[in-house]
């Protein structure tokens, strides 16, 4: 693309289509770039009841679909396509893509985040084998069997609290002696017979030939070691920031989230950023929208200053 955009979203998550909404409405020419479905990895939830306005909840498609629409009616253009690079010219970014180069006068990145892996023997190799970080899309060919869920936020227990839907049994490892997740997820895992939770326990490896077995696990206080059959392993122990493509034009924190001010600039002019991939957001979708909305209303008055 030849022209020079005003705002160029790397990310059609919460984040970067909340963002597009207040910027279309600005009447920014606005431009998405998406590497994957819009609507970012919150779309691998069963389902949301925590997000303001939806009394009985909503099924995150149809949530993320209705914002998508949203965002395209004020004139946001989606492009299908995984930026590899930002460079910072006189005049303007260039945005460089697999597919394509692009031109703009600012630039929000809204990349979100991946699963966090353990690191551990076994992981790699039995991921998509019994391993998998994704209870929404693999919890069904777990029918009546014994599973685990590593982790104790928020997440690990939406995960594990799915899973007793077609488990025998789930089990919570955590090596802490209390859980970090909101008080109404550990009501509902601690009421659910389904559900035990290993305190003070770490997975050191995962076991099994062409399909996981078994993990080896260890108790943190005492340091003794056990192996414990399973089916299945769920890690959920929170997310890494996409944040290649800014390493070298952001500041990032040691988790290497991108720092940013309470109006979403990273201290590059005309460079923003938004939702998971920042240190502004908890992970929750309404927190991402509003560093979303937050960034856009900073671009408005950037771009009007030029």
């Amino acid at each position: 693309m030849s022209e020079t955009n005003d705002v160029v979203i790397i990310g059609a998550g919460p984040a970067g289509l909340a963002a597009a909404i207040y910027t279309g409405r600005a009447r920014l020419d606005t431009l998405i770039l998406e590497r994957a479905t819009p609507g970012g990895q919150i779309l691998l939830s069963d389902f949301i009841e925590n997000y303001p306005g939806f009394a009985e909840g909503i099924a995150p498609f149809q949530l993320m679909e209705n914002i998508r629409k949203q965002a395209e009616r004020f004139g946001a253009k989606i492009v299908m396509d995984d930026v590899q690079e930002i460079c910072k010219q006189e005049t303007h970014w260039q945005i460089r893509g697999n597919r394509g180069e692009y031109k703009s006068k600012s630039v929000l990145v809204a990349t979100g985040s991946d699963h966090r892996k353990l690191g551990i023997q076994g992981e790699e190799r039995l991921t998509g084998r019994g391993v998998s970080f994704c209870a929404t899309c693999d919890g069904a060919f777990f029918q009546n069997k014994v599973v685990a869920v590593v982790g104790g936020g928020d997440w690990a227990l939406t995960e594990a609290l799915f899973l007793t839907r077609f488990c025998r049994e789930v089990k919570i490892i955590h090596r802490c002696d209390q859980l970090r997740a909101e008080k109404i997820l550990q009501e509902r895992a601690f009421d659910n017979p389904k559900i035990k939770v290993l305190w003070e326990t770490v997975v050191d490896k995962i076991n099994g030939d062409e399909s996981l077995e078994s993990v080896t696990i260890r108790n943190v206080k005492n340091n003794k070691a056990s192996e414990l059959e399973l089916d299945g392993l769920f890690i959920s122990i929170g997310n890494i920031p996409n944040n290649k493509i800014v390493d070298n034009l952001a500041e990032l924190n040691e988790w290497g989230e991108v720092k940013v001010g309470k109006n979403m600039a990273t201290g590059q002019p005309g460079l923003y950023a938004a939702g998971d991939v920042t240190d502004a957001c908890p992970e929750q979708m309404a927190t991402a929208v509003g560093t979303g909305v937050a960034a856009a209303i900073a671009i408005t008055d950037y771009l009007n200053d030029l």
